[in-house]
């Protein structure tokens, strides 16, 4: 049925943005820092932030971050 590509491009859609939006890029530079992910996740762990970061780069893009809500890596507490 071609409703399900749809249905599911919606759903994963939508759950990057509620991702973002529990997140706020306070030096818009457009990714996240471990200090703007505290604000969100207050409990977040260093190796947490490590395995969020998928490229390496020191910092946590929209896709990873949604990523890592997926896998259960960051709770909101």
């Amino acid at each position: 049925m071609k409703t399900t590509p749809i249905l599911l491009m919606l759903v994963l859609g939508l759950g990057a943005t509620t991702a973002m939006a529990a997140v706020e890029d306070t030096d818009g530079d457009g990714v996240y820092s471990m200090e703007e992910l505290k604000a969100a996740y207050p409990e977040i762990t260093d190796e947490a932030f490590e395995e969020a970061d998928l490229n390496a780069d020191g910092a946590i893009d929209a896709e990873e971050l949604a990523a890592a809500e997926a896998a259960g890596l960051l709770t909101a507490s």
